[in-house]
């Protein structure tokens, strides 16, 4: 299929068939997955995915190329939902699901956001995203990388970068490097929070301003007298905490 990458879905294909190959390798599909295709494009996983499953369902926005995918590929195989994924019903599945894809980076993080509100519907994830991205996601306390992106997702997910993938991978070549992930929720937390919700707006305020302490981004939560309680030293940032002190400033409060 000829197409010209639209830049408002954020295109670029994958063609380095030993980059593929790899992917393919590491997502280990088996014919009874429940195997979910976020941005299929012009089939570069989609077509190796085919040949391990025996049904695939893909989430596809541009309708040029969900067209061509309804022409290219058998509804016995395949099933196209021509929908964007920030919109989709992961409910409606009577089995946990794996989603893969070569997410469109510039709505990278709210997808990862909609897999942890769904979470409870997922067996894992393996992403292709921006090369930043994934060193904000595995990034440990007190280095520059680490955030609220950071917190949450460990929270929820054991995550390994599997592969390196370089600009000239794709077509076509965007401006940053990329890497591919896997994302396996916990079956068993290491740290719960006792209020999902209170936990986030937690996480969310205290590295709303990285560069002040946790007593000032956290004042409308909590004293000093009460971090002393906990034995969290107050004239730390955000950054320097770990998942585990953002879960028990949220129990004490709790």
């Amino acid at each position: 299929m000829k197409h010209i990458a639209k830049k408002k879905f954020g295109q670029n294909f994958l063609k380095d068939t030993s980059i593929i190959n790899a992917i393919i390798q590491s997502i280990n599909p088996v014919p009874d997955d429940l195997l979910i295709e976020i941005g299929p494009g012009l089939g570069a996983l989609t077509k190796p995915l085919l040949e391990k499953t025996n049904h695939l369902l893909a989430i596809e926005v541009d309708r040029d190329i969900v067209a061509w995918m309804e022409n290219e590929y058998s509804k016995k195989n395949i099933t196209v939902f021509n929908e964007d994924i920030l919109n989709f019903n992961f409910d409606q599945f009577d089995q946990k699901v794996r989603i893969v894809g070569n997410l469109p980076y510039n709505i990278s993080t709210p997808i990862l956001f909609k897999c942890i509100d769904n979470i409870t519907n997922i067996k894992d994830l393996h992403f292709m995203l921006q090369k930043e991205v994934v060193d904000r996601m595995i990034a440990v306390p007190s280095s520059s990388e680490y955030g609220r992106l950071s917190v949450m997702l460990q929270y929820y997910f054991v995550m390994e970068h599997l592969v390196h993938v370089p600009k000239e991978s794709f077509d076509p070549e965007p401006k940053v490097e990329s890497s591919f992930v896997r994302l396996i929720p916990y079956k068993h937390y290491p740290f719960v929070a006792n209020n999902i919700e209170q936990f986030g707006r937690i996480v969310k305020e205290a590295f709303s301003q990285r560069r002040k302490t946790i007593r000032n981004t956290l004042k409308s939560f909590i004293s000093e007298n009460d971090f002393q309680k906990i034995d969290i030293n107050p004239q730390l940032r955000a950054e320097n905490l770990a998942v585990s002190d953002f879960v028990k400033i949220s129990n004490y409060l709790n």
